[in-house]
């Protein structure tokens, strides 16, 4: 496992971002994980995250992209804070651009703020977590009626890649990269944060013990992509 993945899942459980118990996903899954990366809520953690996500797209993309898009709202720190890391490390200077939830209707108007699209631009969609792929399929819909010329869809990434089947038998992130032809990835997966954390102590206890592998386990077995 790559460095910065590994310091990345410690840094979500101190984050209090990863957690496990109980919970519903916004698809109505019932999970014994959950990704928040609304609590990443200081300067110094966001832009730690902002580092991970650049390592992770540099490590996939390279220097072949222009753009990072965030959806409203998690996106919009997300894409801020990326595009920050990308220029401190590697000097990659890309633009950023997010939208609203309601178009505006006075001043400059519409719906999408910073980068003003052109056409061609090589655009990486930048999303906290997804589990079905429904918000991304709204953020595909919201580039293509507000740029008309169209975008070049290069990559989504997200923090996390639950690896869980999205309308079929593969993953969200797989139909997702079948469907609009970009490269689906995350700063680290399921798989990954199950093999770090099992019997490791943070904060003076165990993350995940027999019983939370064994919860996850079944849960995946249940929702997990099957190819």
């Amino acid at each position: 496992m790559q460095v910065y993945k590994s310091e990345f899942i410690e840094f979500m459980v101190r984050s209090g971002v990863l957690t496990f118990g109980d919970f519903t996903t916004k698809s109505g899954r019932k999970t014994p994980f959950f990704i928040n990366t609304g609590n990443y809520d200081t300067g110094a953690k966001i832009a730690r995250l902002g580092q991970y996500y650049a390592e992770a797209i540099h490590s996939v993309l390279g220097f072949d992209f222009d753009n990072l898009y965030g959806p409203a709202y998690k996106g919009i720190p997300l894409c801020v804070a990326a595009s920050i890391a990308l220029a401190r490390l590697w000097e990659h200077n890309v633009s950023f651009t997010f939208n609203r939830k309601e178009a505006k209707d006075h001043g400059e108007g519409g719906g999408l703020i910073g980068y003003r699209y052109k056409g061609g631009e090589r655009v990486v969609i930048v999303e906290d977590v997804t589990t079905a792929g429904t918000s991304v399929r709204e953020t595909v819909g919201i580039l293509r009626s507000a740029v008309p010329q169209g975008v070049d869809l290069r990559g989504l990434v997200v923090s996390v890649d639950r690896m869980e089947r999205g309308t079929g038998e593969k993953s969200a992130l797989a139909e997702l990269a079948d469907e609009f032809g970009l490269q689906t990835f995350a700063i680290a997966t399921i798989d990954e944060i199950v093999e770090h954390l099992t019997g490791r102590e943070i904060n003076g206890r165990v993350v995940i013990d027999a019983e939370m592998a064994e919860r996850i386990a079944r849960y995946r077995e249940q929702y997990g992509a099957r190819s």
